[in-house]
């Protein structure tokens, strides 16, 4: 098991100070049976009102209200785990799942629902002819199919970090040939689904516990995709990994612009914003980590 502590500041300036709307946060780290959250703090400055509330996939969501204006806000998180994945997951997939192609249950197929549907258009299946050149015959190994794909992603992308907001299409990915973590999640994400697979998109962070470890110290996106019997599986494309060892989970969603970290607006002139900083840190910690709690200021 190790024990973490993720340090998370976004900080927006302005020109003069304007007026905030309200500002929507996905910073608290998912808890499960691989991840405890033992401490958690959340700064908000100026001081704001903060509610909590979970989202349709159970993520923990922070809605802040602003009190006064400014020319800075500055949202700033601590977060301390446990973590406890192992490096080489085994993946007990269902006898039916085994081989691919295979079909859902009508149970799954209805749960999955959207995750199974193309996010971004794909007119002439260019994508969808991508995703097939990694079946390999009538009957292929699933596990070693999903692995394939994101090793795919890998080799055809070149990993390029990108601090401005949004997200390439797929398409616009593999044309260019470089993209950051969150496009190659995306690609994945969608090349999975082209092949009939229930996937997601996870938002989060990772440590970096070995060298050559690439996103590290900034957020970080993967995605994960439904296999009877083993359930969800995490696929990091990026760096070529499957299971969550080193990962941090803090939002799962059918579309990553669902999992934006902080998002937000404010009333001003349409040049007032004059830029945005984001600092991560996550490092190993040592000894009892505090209960956890909120504060507001």
């Amino acid at each position: 098991m190790t024990s973490l502590s993720i340090h998370h500041k976004t900080t927006y300036r302005y020109r003069s100070p304007v007026a905030f709307g309200p500002h929507r946060l996905m910073l608290r780290p998912r808890e499960s049976r691989e991840l405890r959250l033992t401490g958690f703090e959340l700064t908000v400055t100026p001081q704001a009102s903060v509610s909590w509330a979970h989202d349709v996939w159970g993520n923990a969501v922070a809605t802040t209200g602003f009190h006064a204006t400014g020319d800075t806000i500055a949202i700033d998180s601590v977060a301390r785990i446990d973590l406890d994945a192992v490096a080489w997951p085994v993946f007990d997939i269902a006898a039916s799942a085994i081989v691919y192609p295979f079909r859902y249950s009508d149970t799954d197929w209805t749960d999955l629902g959207a995750l199974t549907a193309l996010q971004y258009p794909d007119p002439h299946g260019r994508l969808l002819a991508w995703a097939r050149g990694f079946v390999r015959g009538s009957a292929t190994d699933t596990l070693a199919l999903l692995k394939d794909l994101g090793a795919g992603v890998a080799d055809a992308v070149l990993y390029q970090s990108r601090d401005e907001e949004g997200t390439q299409s797929p398409l616009a990915t593999l044309d260019r040939g470089w993209g950051s973590c969150r496009d190659f999640a995306v690609l994945f994400a969608e090349a999975a689904r082209c092949l009939g697979f229930g996937a997601r998109i996870v938002s989060g962070y990772l440590h970096a516990a070995v060298p050559g470890v690439v996103g590290s110290q900034a957020t970080h996106a993967w995605a994960e995709v439904f296999v009877p019997g083993a359930g969800w599986i995490t696929i990091d494309p990026t760096n070529r990994s499957v299971g969550s060892a080193n990962l941090i989970p803090v939002a799962v969603a059918r579309d990553i612009r669902q999992a934006v970290p902080v998002a937000g607006s404010f009333v001003g002139a349409s040049d007032a914003l004059l830029g945005m900083t984001v600092e991560v840190s996550v490092s190993e910690v040592p000894g009892e980590i505090p209960s956890c709690r909120m504060t507001p200021g």
